[in-house]
């Protein structure tokens, strides 16, 4: 029976795990609710295990079904990358490449990623975007660009393929003349939430409801990083900002790292390439993502 398992039925199976509703998974899946019913419950019959218990108002997973969604995952994800990688070997080349770049992301990585690019595929224009949050995902899923550079995101959703990256540090910093520099001890939660945090906004609705590293009622929100800078130079709040772009004003003194005692003064964000299941990249966009992973390689390296 194991042999008549199809993925449609795996990534039903994931959809109402995730979602906790078989009818959200078929509005999610495009599908009507009795027929994410019965692939489930046929699939329970071919693998002879309950995946859902359903006394209560929402489908709930048994332990046997925790256990294997994360089997399921693995093999929806594994196949998404066979595919990924068979049209890179067979289709032709992009007559372009558009690319969503999250602005968390090392710029230093990018321009030496892109000028390879450039040396490599000099006859394919490359369209870069700078978006903040869900705004990278959204360029993917809609398909204004095929491949996304993407942060730690709260996201899921069954039509992005993900590769990882690397990790970016995250300082807490605010100019030197604010009242938390001035403190002259370790700053508590207290302390944070009397004074503005300045906070990156998300201009899509895909973070709607979750906030990110938010930890003073008092904030200001801002959809432009060079606004956030300019902000926290000129002593406007305090905020995370990734450390790359920041050294330089550490090294000079215009801003100064926050030493908080209730939570990690340093965060590490994700960052991973993603593209849609139904889309993987070309050659051009393979390259591109291995380009990045190459130069995120070496700056890991010590040394």
């Amino acid at each position: 029976m194991l042999e008549g398992v199809t993925v449609d039925q795996l990534r039903m199976f994931i959809a109402a795990a995730e979602l906790q509703s078989f009818s959200a998974a078929g509005r999610r899946l495009n599908r009507a609710q009795s027929v994410i019913s019965q692939a489930i419950a046929t699939l329970e019959g071919q693998l002879g295990v309950t995946l859902f218990t359903r006394t209560g108002r929402f489908p709930e997973l048994t332990e046997q079904g925790k256990l294997l969604l994360a089997d399921a995952k693995a093999v929806t994800a594994s196949l998404a990358a066979l595919k990924a990688r068979a049209k890179g070997m067979a289709a032709g080349l992009e007559p372009e490449l558009a690319v969503a770049i999250d602005v968390m992301f090392p710029m230093s990585l990018l321009t030496r990623a892109a000028a390879a690019f450039g040396e490599h595929f000099p006859t394919t224009p490359l369209r870069l975007y700078v978006e903040a949050l869900g705004g990278v995902a959204k360029a993917v899923l809609e398909g204004q660009c095929g491949l996304g550079i993407m942060g730690s995101l709260p996201l899921s959703s069954p039509s992005l393929v993900t590769e990882r990256l690397l990790p970016v540090q995250i300082v807490f910093v605010a100019a030197p003349g604010h009242p938390l520099a001035q403190l002259g001890r370790g700053i508590t939660a207290e302390d944070l939430a009397a004074h503005v945090q300045l906070v990156l906004t998300d201009r899509t609705d895909l973070s709607k409801g979750r906030e990110f590293s938010v930890m003073s009622p008092r904030s200001w929100r801002l959809a432009d990083m060079g606004a956030k800078h300019a902000f926290l130079l000129a002593g406007l709040g305090w905020g995370g900002m990734p450390l790359e772009m920041v050294a330089r004003d550490l090294r000079e003194g215009a801003l100064v790292e926050l030493t908080l005692l209730d939570t990690s003064p340093r965060v590490q964000m994700a960052m991973s390439a993603a593209y849609r299941a139904d889309a993987p990249p070309g050659p051009a966009g393979r390259w591109f993502v291995e380009q990045l992973k190459h130069h995120a390689g070496r700056q890991d390296r010590p040394g």
